[in-house]
């Protein structure tokens, strides 16, 4: 049998903290349309499902129709592959299991994966970014979270309950800050957005010594950023001590994994050497000896948007075609 209407697109959709990107992506990675809207304007689950599927059928519509789509891939915090949830985000505005998935296949009539947004930025980096033809390696998404993805000759490790990478929630200090996931000392406490924030703030406390970042409306690890690049002294600190901890982790998991690359994403990725070198000096000290000196860690080159977008739709070739409209 000749197959004449052969479904050559599919809809790639990124959940972040901060807004909701879903775009039309062709078999070639081309995206053809996309467009987002605040996440965080949305805080019952079921009306954001509602308008992501309004927006969606309007994007699909606008832009050949659904005869063209097979199928929708998805990128979250928190989101496991193994069930089709999200469970428990400590940083999105709905809390408890969210079966997401099944909502938004119910109201599409599409197939719908999703995965952790750290699997799914991992998978973009593999398909299309710096990460391909490499078999085994690390994804490390910077930003208010910290997410992980490694793959292992070739295939990506989501572990029994779709959960495999969550290294932020590793313990690197006993007892110490809380994290929102309700535990003590996980690296994303001191690592992620809010982490970095927190030790620019102790630092300014601990003492009188001048600093730009005592003048900011607004602290944040670009704010802090910027404070080093005009060379002040105590925002350097605060991404040294970054650096370190985050390397001192990162260490133990290149040790566990042992990748041929360890590649970072997300925005604190582009702090550049005051986040880097301290990293790498760290990373250097700590990682098993027959692995120091022979792992890279590289920092993406493609923007993040287009980075999750892509690895969504990629996704979403994986998933078997469902459609209600066949």
């Amino acid at each position: 049998m000749i197959e004449e209407n052969i479904k050559s697109e599919v809809v790639g959709v990124d959940i972040s903290i901060e807004s909701t990107t879903y775009a039309i992506v062709d078999v070639r990675g081309n995206i053809l349309a996309e467009d987002s809207f605040p996440t965080t304007d949305y805080p019952d689950v079921n009306i954001f499902v509602s308008t992501l599927s309004d927006k969606i059928v309007e994007l699909v519509e606008a832009n050949g129709g659904y005869e063209r789509i097979r199928s929708i891939g998805m990128s979250s915090p928190s989101a496991s592959s193994v069930t089709g949830c999200l469970e428990n985000a400590p940083n999105l505005p709905w809390k408890g299991v969210i079966p997401m998935a099944a909502m938004l296949r119910d109201r599409l009539g599409l197939a719908v994966a999703l995965s952790n947004d750290a699997h799914v930025s991992a998978l973009g980096e593999y398909t299309f970014g710096c990460a391909h033809g490499m078999k085994n390696f690390i994804v490390l998404s910077l930003g208010v979270g910290l997410g992980s993805c490694f793959f292992s000759e070739g295939s990506d490790h989501v572990g029994h309950l779709g959960f495999a990478g969550e290294f932020g929630h590793t313990c690197v200090v006993e007892n110490g800050r809380q994290c929102g996931c309700g535990q003590r000392g996980c690296l994303e406490a001191y690592a992620g957005a809010n982490g970095i924030v927190r030790t620019a703030q102790e630092l300014m406390a601990d003492t009188e010594a001048p600093s730009l970042m005592r003048d900011l409306t607004k602290l944040s690890p670009r704010t802090i950023f910027e404070c080093c690049e005009q060379g002040d002294k105590m925002a350097i600190e605060v991404f040294r001590r970054t650096g370190e901890i985050l390397g001192l982790g990162l260490a133990n998991y290149a040790s566990i994994i042992d990748p041929e690359a360890i590649i970072l994403t997300g925005g604190i990725s582009h702090a550049g050497k005051w986040l880097l070198d301290p990293l790498s000096e760290s990373f250097e000290n700590h990682v098993f000896g027959n692995m120091k000196g022979k792992i890279k860690i590289l920092v993406s080159k493609l923007n993040d948007r287009e980075r999750d977008v892509l690895g969504a739709s990629a996704l979403a070739w994986s998933v078997p075609e469902y459609s209600l409209f066949k």
